[in-house]
């Protein structure tokens, strides 16, 4: 609720500091006093257009700041963090605008820089204005749903959830036709490359296998007459294997006449064990290195297949396998995919007719709460001086594209003022003080509903006295058990009413006019409810009456 108002500056009010409370507050005063400033200032804190005009004259800027308690779940701290900003539970809400002579404004949130729109969505979640020219709140008709499902505490979640399940469904089907799509132009391309792969059947690592065999056999190319000379000299009837063989049996025969003859066999020996060695070691070498020119050709010819189908279809050669398996199984999803279109389909129409189903049941709910606030309102028009009017919730189908989570369904509320016209859109009505009083009405009809916590209502009473006056003070007073209500009135029966009254005035110096609030003390309330009664003069009479209203209310 709004619990401070503080004013510098602006048109006539020089420096002006409320402090607000719960329940039922009237501001009053004489026609011209300023009663409007107040509600410019407010609106201005609230994201209304800068006005220069504002400016109170001789002065550079004017500034208003406006003071809120906000509950723990109050929707303005959803929109406060969507702006980067959050308070402390427990912290007030301080809205601040300054307003130049030359027109340029600056807005801030608890002292951090804020836009104009930030201000005006978060004055949509504190404070309703109801006045003659409110283009807002209840006028608006993109609201009414919300108002009437609240009216008839309906849970639209069920819809929600359907809407939700067949939005899901239209999306897997959508998206799995435009992948069919796509897929069926790509087919003679997937026929040709998988027959392609498949031909060549690529497996993993066969690459680097091949490159690998290819450099050895390419090495033993290079190396192979080498190796057949050295392995000649080793081997052979010639070689030096032989002859160190040769020469051992001779020395094998000398050997006892002379010890040097016995060493020398010695290392004979040991020489044909490492000839022998290095004979088996050759000769594993010249296996290793064998040259097969058939062989290599086939081997070339399939590594350079493969890298030539790899540069094809722009992947590395050890990627093929995989590649193959990937198309084979796309060529294989569009030969199946029919049925698998026919299955999302299936599953679209089953979610349609479930979201069909629940938002007909929310439908219907929403016609009995209708016909509950209809009868609500026209309750209460008689006494505020309406009674000729009627008052319908119409509920109309949407065409298929404005359906949503909340249903099928676009609600309005119309009202007929005299018997035998058509009915017409709340803001249609002509009268300021027809349409306040039937905003009021619709008001303490939702009153379960809630909405903003802070209300004003700006001369709803205008052009009745008596019985309706009182009547439209009784439904203020009721409102105000359940919200904040400020109303800026001349009616004495509904002043009489209100938990605490603010009286405006105007008083000027012959130089200087400016406009001051004060709130009333008992006898000063009394007094000021006299001067409505009776005008400029305050008889006893009047005192009484006012003393009479006070003791009633």
């Amino acid at each position: 609720m709004l619990t401070g108002l503080a004013i510098r500056d602006v048109v006539l009010i020089e420096a002006l500091d409320l402090d607000f409370a719960s329940g039922l507050g009237a501001l009053t005063g004489e026609t011209g006093a300023g009663k409007s400033i107040l509600l410019d200032a407010l609106g201005l804190a609230l994201g209304m257009r800068a006005d220069s005009g504002l400016v109170r004259q001789g002065t550079s800027q004017a500034g208003v700041t406006a003071t809120f308690e906000l509950a723990a779940d109050h929707p303005a701290h959803t929109l406060l963090e969507e702006g980067g900003m959050e308070i402390e539970p427990g912290e007030p809400l301080v809205i601040r605008r300054i307003v130049r002579a030359d027109g340029g404004s600056r807005a801030f949130v608890n002292d951090q820089p804020a836009s104009a729109g930030l201000l005006r969505a978060l004055g949509a979640t504190l404070i309703e204005v109801h006045g003659q020219h409110d283009d807002r709140g209840l006028l608006n008709p993109r609201g009414h749903r919300a108002l009437l499902d609240a009216f008839g505490r309906i849970d639209a979640a069920s819809a929600g959830a359907a809407h939700a399940r067949w939005r899901e469904a239209e999306a897997a089907l959508a998206t799995a036709s435009a992948e069919l799509e796509t897929a069926a132009r790509d087919r003679e391309w997937l026929d040709h490359a998988v027959a392609e792969l498949s031909a060549a059947a690529p497996e993993p690592g066969e690459e680097a296998t091949l490159a690998e065999a290819r450099a050895a056999m390419q090495k033993g190319a290079r190396l192979s007459d080498e190796l057949e000379t050295a392995a000649a000299l080793i081997e052979g009837s010639e070689g030096g294997l032989a002859l160190l063989r040769q020469a051992a049996r001779r020395l094998d025969r000398l050997a006892p006449e002379h010890e040097t003859l016995a060493q020398a066999l010695a290392a004979i020996d040991r020489a044909v064990i490492e000839a022998a060695e290095a004979e088996d070691r050759l000769a594993e070498a010249r296996a290793a290195f064998s040259f097969d020119p058939a062989r290599l050709e086939a081997m070339e010819t399939r590594l350079f297949d493969l890298r030539a189908l790899a540069r094809k279809h722009r992947v590395e050669p050890d990627a093929l396998a995989a590649l193959a398996e990937e198309l084979g199984g796309r060529l294989a999803r569009i030969e199946a995919g029919g049925e698998g279109i026919a299955a999302l389909e299936a599953a679209v129409a089953e979610a349609r007719a479930a979201y069909l189903a629940a938002a007909a049941q929310l439908t219907a709910a929403r016609r009995e709460a209708a016909a509950r606030l209809d009868a609500a309102v026209a309750d209460e028009l008689a006494p505020l001086k309406l009674d000729a009017a009627r008052f319908r919730t119409t509920i109309e189908a949407l065409p298929e594209g404005g359906w949503s989570a909340a249903g099928q369904d676009r609600v309005e509320f119309e009202i007929s003022t005299n018997p035998g016209a058509p009915f017409a859109p709340l803001a249609k009505i002509a009268s300021g003080g027809e349409l306040s009083r039937f905003i009021l009405a619709l008001k303490v009809a939702l009153a379960e509903e809630g909405g903003a916590g802070t209300m004003i209502f700006d001369e709803v009473d205008r052009g009745v006295g008596g019985a309706v006056a009182a009547a439209i003070g009784e439904r203020l007073a009721r409102l105000a058990e359940r919200a904040q209500i400020l109303i800026v009135t001349h009616s004495p029966q509904v002043a009489a009413r209100a938990d605490r009254h603010w009286l405006i005035a105007k008083r000027s110096d012959g130089v200087v006019a400016r406009t001051g609030v004060h709130i009333l003390d008992p006898a000063e309330r009394r007094e000021e409810i006299a001067r409505m009664l009776s005008g400029a003069e305050i008889t006893e009479e009047a005192r009484a009456q006012a003393g009479r209203l006070l003791a009633a209310a």
